[in-house]
């Protein structure tokens, strides 16, 4: 369970730091925006936020016993890391779909191009790229709402054999 536990801890902190990053420049754009409308948009990725503050205190008080979890973090854990795993499955739908069918990306891509942009000449590579990018973070959603998921489970179980008389 140690091996589980430290694999869940980094792949919580990236997830933590990459989509806090996400979330903090959406909610700077809307704010400069003055367009009340795009905090839907930050719906979705704050549960992947929100679902990793809660794995960390379920890590801490596997951690440490004697810190007790809250009676709302699992169900948070739990109904929060189900709306995680399907943008992580939608992340790694997507990844496969822009590494398959790259080149209809690209043309896509560059169809919405301002003139400026288009001087930055994006190839199918770079799109290839993007897709393994998309893919990598899918993945990483995805494990961690996993293995936090089976973590939170044997807290549980543990917790409950324990309090047998």
């Amino acid at each position: 369970m140690n091996k589980t536990l430290r694999i869940a801890s980094i792949l919580t902190w990236i997830n933590m730091i990459i989509w806090g990053l996400l979330c903090t420049f959406v909610l700077l754009a809307v704010l400069t925006s003055g367009s009340l409308a795009y905090f839907v948009v930050l719906v979705l990725p704050s549960a992947i936020v929100l679902h990793s503050y809660a794995a960390l205190k379920l890590q801490k008080s596997i951690r440490n016993p004697a810190v007790p979890l809250n009676s709302q973090t699992p169900t948070g854990i739990r109904f929060i890391g189900f709306v995680a795993l399907f943008i992580g499955i939608s992340n790694l739908i997507s990844g496969f779909s822009i590494i398959q069918n790259s080149r209809e990306f690209l043309q896509q891509v560059q169809s919405q191009m301002t003139p400026e942009m288009k001087q930055l000449h994006f190839t199918e590579a770079h799109m290839r790229a993007v897709g393994i990018i998309t893919l990598l973070v899918g993945l990483c959603v995805s494990v961690n709402v996993v293995l936090n998921l089976r973590l939170l489970k044997w807290y549980i179980l543990s917790r409950n054999n324990t309090n047998i008389p």
